[in-house]
């Protein structure tokens, strides 16, 4: 690392040239006695209040006006009568030049090969606001914003334990993005948590805009259609994992926090799910199991009664399929591609037009366009309510990740079913089966607990039990301190 040069001259034209002299940098600098002084920050991210009250202020206090003063001690006296609320001392360039674009002021002076770095950062982040990607009706509204500090502020409002513990990481070359690896040292198993801080740590790319570019880079298992790292902007959610034994990474100027290992019957829970009576939450969960099988199998369903298997269904709702068939000029299967595609470009389309005209062309998609390829004879009624009931299903979830893995494993098992009919289905149905039982989250089955069969784990599984019988944590994750609370409220487990 190259050291900062004594002559104050000398640094600025180096921080100019490193800096291509950009506008929004901005140098002051200040004649005392007979030395020098600088003050260097990027007025766009720092704020120009705070240099003139923590350092200018400070220099016409404490350094012009007092007569003991001299040019040797002057960068201690500033140190020590700056109010910043974080400052140090750096004695290089890089430090100079990383400090600086991370918002804080600097200061430089002639003679000593040092400088105070002062946090002066301007807030440039929204404040708190409620989660939109995962709405609860019941519950804390409150969601992650961009901010890495304000967001594990979140978690610690929550979690006010000495055990939570966060390790920092700085990832990507140039945009040198601020990552906190949060764990609860008490709780989460030491080789999880050191796994994710190595997978992190040989990371090497140019920048880590969004949570979204760690994810991909931290999963392994690239093969799987299915996210074995959750996102979420809840920190309700967050705050269950971290209890659990889970690690949660909080990466710098993004809403969405990592929450790892994740399983497959994690994405079928929510956090609302243990703000409500038990009897009720089993039953919503139930709808929501089959809400992923009908929006996979529906469809390839349909097709595979209305080509081979006839005698599968009654005689008379085979010839109600007969009848709205009639006149139609595709198969059954292109029918059905044809109404998958129309839907995906109609929500794709919802997704990225403003409000105001999203809900307009949702009106003129579903009930206009629908309502005349039935009259024009291209697509029959039932294909209608097939693809709607299918995609009304896969919309019980809120990631995305979980609907695109839905929809890739829908059009396999389409083409099966258009080959081979409900045989096809069967087939594929139990090579689904084989590849979810293979899928690994950080080295943890992805289809825990039910394989392998955990018996214990069943109570919060598809259906969920009273609290009072959750009393323990998740055997994968939580390695040490299983105990979460006295067996039925009565006292410790014996």
């Amino acid at each position: 690392m190259e050291k900062l040069d004594k002559s104050i001259d000398t640094i600025i034209d180096k921080v100019n040239m490193i800096t291509g002299k950009s506008p929004d940098i901005t140098i002051k600098k200040i004649q005392i006695s007979n030395t020098y002084m600088a003050t260097i920050y990027i007025e766009t991210i720092s704020d120009s209040e705070q240099i003139n009250n923590f350092i200018l202020k400070t220099v016409e206090k404490e350094i012009i006006y007092d007569k003991k003063i001299n040019s040797k001690n002057i960068l201690d006296v500033m140190f020590n009568s700056i109010s910043g609320a974080s400052m140090k001392k750096i004695s290089t360039y890089e430090d100079l030049i990383f400090y600086l674009y991370n918002g804080f002021g600097i200061v430089i002076m002639d003679g000593p090969c040092e400088a105070i770095v002062v946090e002066t950062r301007r807030n440039l982040s929204r404040g708190v606001s409620e989660a939109t990607s995962e709405a609860i009706v019941r519950g804390p509204k409150d969601g992650f914003t961009e901010n890495i500090i304000l967001n594990i502020g979140l978690i610690r409002r929550r979690i006010k334990d000495s055990k939570l513990w966060v390790h920092e990481v700085y990832v990507g070359r140039r945009s040198i993005t601020k990552i906190g690896i949060a764990y609860m040292k008490d709780i989460a198993s030491k080789s999880l948590v050191d796994e994710v801080i190595k997978r992190i740590e040989k990371i090497d790319i140019d920048a880590i805009i969004d949570s979204g570019y760690l994810r991909e880079l931290i999963e392994k298992d690239s093969k799987s259609n299915f996210p074995t790292v959750m996102s979420t902007e809840r920190p309700d959610r967050a705050s269950q994992a971290l209890l659990e034994g889970k690690v949660v990474v909080i990466v710098d100027n993004t809403p969405f926090v990592l929450i790892i290992p994740t399983f497959f019957v994690d994405f079928f829970h929510t956090p609302e799910d243990y703000y409500q009576k038990a009897s009720n939450i089993s039953f919503i969960r139930i709808i929501r199991f089959l809400a992923f099988i009908i929006s996979i199998v529906t469809p390839a369903y349909y097709v595979a009664v209305t080509t081979y298997n006839y005698s599968s269904i009654p005689t008379g709702l085979l010839l109600n399929f007969a009848t709205q068939r009639q006149g139609v000029p595709f198969p059954a299967f292109v029918e059905a591609m044809i109404m998958m595609t129309t839907f995906e470009i109609l929500k794709e389309s919802d997704i990225r037009l403003p409000k105001v005209a999203g809900s307009a062309i949702s009106i003129l998609g579903g009930l206009i366009l629908g309502d005349a390829a039935v009259s024009a004879g291209i697509v029959s009624p039932i294909m209608v309510i097939v693809i709607s009931v299918t995609a009304i299903s896969s919309l019980v979830f809120s990631s995305i990740d979980v609907i695109s893995a839905i929809r890739t494993w829908r059009i396999v098992f389409l083409i099966s079913a258009a080959f081979f009919g409900i045989y096809g289905i069967i087939l594929i149905g139990i090579y689904f089966l084989i590849k979810l039982c293979s899928i690994k989250s950080f080295g943890k089955p992805f289809l825990f607990p039910f394989a392998p069969f955990n018996l214990k784990e069943q109570k919060d599984s598809i259906l969920r039990f009273s609290k009072d019988k959750l009393y323990t944590r998740n055997p994968l994750t939580a390695k040490r301190n299983l105990i979460r609370m006295s067996k039925n409220n009565e006292g410790d487990i014996k």
